[in-house]
């Protein structure tokens, strides 16, 4: 099938022309003054192909006072329809219209190709009716005040933001606190242990080891990696996901609410080996079929250098479907939990997004890769993630799971260091040649952007070089504020920052004043968090500064009475998250001494103020 809504005839079809019957609805009506009413626009025609649509569409509305205005140009579904919200600004009768301009439509139908011209039309006029006060609306449910459990009924739409989703992917790992969206506000005050579950034996040797402690550190073992949680189940692989894999490890669930343990299994595809968890997805898919969402776990595994992921369901974790050659790339969230990936060649000049959802519900062509487009019915099949077709910049789009291809300049400096999904790339560049980023002859740094907004793909925002100061300092790109849009770098020996213009690359404020503690200097984290910036690390101390002006605002020290820490007076302290209005920080540390240190806090801070709310 092929389409042109705009087209000449071509020899062989069938030519005619066709009177259309415009239409225009409005839900509700009547509607009071600055509610809501969802207009239905389009004509009483359906289009051929899912993929069409008729555009061009207006809407000419007749306020009370006589005034007019047009809305649109609207394009519609292929139903023939589409919709708009409207919201009156007076009381009293409003008048619409809807004008429908005439087009062409070429489709094929029953072996035979049709080129039909759908003349103009106009609809009848309807009245809306608009009252002074408000109409009702469905009442709202009430947030729970007492024990309450998952799944949640889905009319109770005001719950949504106690309800997140805990999902383990890439970015976690690099920005806790980024990783609770303002909304999804419910945080405890309180640092009750609702139930204990052990993940492996631990407490003190005694003799002849003396006050040694067993081994219980995760950071490199995977003691604890791949943890999910979805809805209202953490599911998280009983053994380490270092060696041991293909043996015995298996993957368990638990009710997050109770600590029931509601099954366990190990996560096995047809005809492969063992996983190890990796992952969740929570993903909401739209079609003239499915509205809804899909919820997976995870696992990863490279044999001979091909990335395959397996898709697990979460209420039993019995096998669903595989990808198979997923490409290189970093890993991203899309605004519809669709996973993204993205990459990117400097030398040669291009950049590609693919994307997860593209891959099950594009149209390959055979049977088995080819789910309806109008449903999500992946179950069952292996599927190639990137098709028949592979990446260059001539690679058609549509037959594989990459969504677009874009040149942009080449010999851009450096790497990419932080993707926004569907916003920018932010690239970072400084000559250095120590672990840390020392460098020599104090060289400046350069920052880069490429959009990655739809229809911008690929356009070079910025690319600026910055100065630092004397001293041949070490400068640490930390962190980017996405809702700030900003980003910040700190400067190792001098204890300052300094921020610029996430959209813009250019200078905003620094440095930070008075230095911060001198023990910054060994590890020094950053979030930016509803327009603060948050440092904490070695020094034991949280320092909070508007991400505006750079003005410090508070500083909390993490003071350990006790000395139980060697080089500080302080515990070593890093913010877990920051959610309705408290900062979560605990104490961590790479390379503590056995026997460990004792009595290390877990404390609740009001995020504005930096006063103590909780500490245990």
């Amino acid at each position: 099938m092929s389409i042109a809504l705009a087209a000449l005839p071509a020899a062989g079809q069938l030519v005619g022309n066709q009177k259309t019957y415009p239409f225009i609805g409005a839900t509700p009506n009547p509607v009071g003054v600055g509610q809501e009413t969802l207009l239905h626009i389009g004509i009483t025609q359906q289009l051929q192909i899912t993929r069409d649509s008729w555009s061009g569409l207006t809407v000419t509305v007749t306020k009370p006072d006589g005034t007019t205005t047009t809305l649109g140009p609207f394009r519609t579904d292929s139903t023939g329809g589409t919709g708009y919200v409207f919201i009156p600004d007076m009381p009293g009768t409003y008048k619409l219209q809807t004008h429908f301009p005439a087009q062409w439509y070429n489709f094929t139908a029953g072996g035979q190709r049709y080129n039909i011209y759908f003349e103009a039309g106009d609809s009848p006029i309807l009245e809306l009716e608009v009252l002074p006060e408000p109409i009702p609306i469905y009442p709202s449910a009430p947030l729970p005040t007492e024990y309450w459990t998952r799944p949640v009924d889905a009319q109770f739409r005001e719950w949504k933001n106690i309800c997140g989703n805990w999902l383990g992917i890439y970015q976690f790992q690099d920005t806790l606190a980024g990783s609770i969206e303002p909304g999804n506000e419910d945080a405890p005050e309180t640092a009750h242990v609702l139930w204990t579950k052990p993940i492996e034996g631990g407490g003190l040797v005694g003799a002849p080891l003396g006050d040694y402690s067993y081994f219980c550190g995760d950071a490199y073992e995977g003691k604890f990696s791949g943890t999910v949680i979805i809805n209202g189940k953490v599911f998280y692989n009983k053994f380490n996901t270092i060696g041991g894999t293909a043996v015995d490890n298996y993957v368990v669930a638990v009710d997050i609410h109770t600590g029931e343990e509601l099954w366990k299994r190990a996560l096995i595809p047809p005809n492969g080996t063992r996983q190890t968890l990796s992952f969740g997805q929570v993903m909401e898919f739209n079609s003239y079929n499915v509205q809804g969402a899909f919820a997976y776990l995870w696992t990863s595994e490279t044999v001979g250098g091909v990335t395959n992921w397996h898709a697990f369901d979460i209420t039993d974790g019995r096998w669903l479907f595989t990808m198979t050659n997923i490409p290189s790339g970093t890993t991203v969230v899309g605004p519809m939990g669709e996973l993204l990936r993205y990459q990117i060649n400097q030398v040669a000049g291009w950049i590609a997004m693919w994307n997860s959802t593209a891959v099950i519900s594009a149209y390959w062509g055979t049977t088995e890769n080819s789910p309806q487009f109008g449903s999500w019915r992946p179950q069952g099949k292996v599927i190639n993630a990137v098709g028949p077709v592979p990446v260059t910049s001539a690679t058609p789009l549509g037959l594989n799971g990459y969504q677009w291809n874009k040149t942009i300049p080449t010999g851009l400096p450096g790497s990419p260091s932080y993707y926004i999904p569907l916003d920018l790339v932010i690239g970072y560049y400084r000559n250095t040649y120590g672990f840390g980023g020392e460098a020599f002859n104090n060289p400046p740094f350069t920052i880069w952007a490429i959009s990655l907004k739809p229809g911008e793909e690929g356009r070079l925002l910025y690319n600026k070089t910055h100065n630092v100061p004397p001293g041949n300092v070490t400068v640490g790109y930390t962190r980017v504020g996405v809702k700030d849009r900003v980003f910040v770098v700190h400067m190792k020996e001098l204890g300052t920052n300094y921020c610029y213009n996430l959209d813009t690359g250019e200078y905003m404020w620094g440095p930070t004043e008075p230095p911060e503690h001198y023990l910054s200097y060994l590890e020094t984290w950053t979030i930016i968090h509803d327009g603060k910036v948050y440092t904490h690390g070695t020094k034991g101390i949280v320092d909070c500064y508007d991400a505006k002006t750079g003005e410090k605002l508070w500083s909390y020290e993490a003071y350990d009475p006790y000395n139980e820490i060697l080089w500080s007076n302080n515990w070593n302290i890093r913010v877990d998250f920051i959610v309705d209005g408290k900062i979560y920080l605990r104490h961590s540390a790479h390379s503590d001494n056995n026997p460990l240190p004792r009595g290390a806090p877990y404390v609740c801070l009001n995020a504005t103020t930096g006063g103590s709310n909780m500490a245990s």
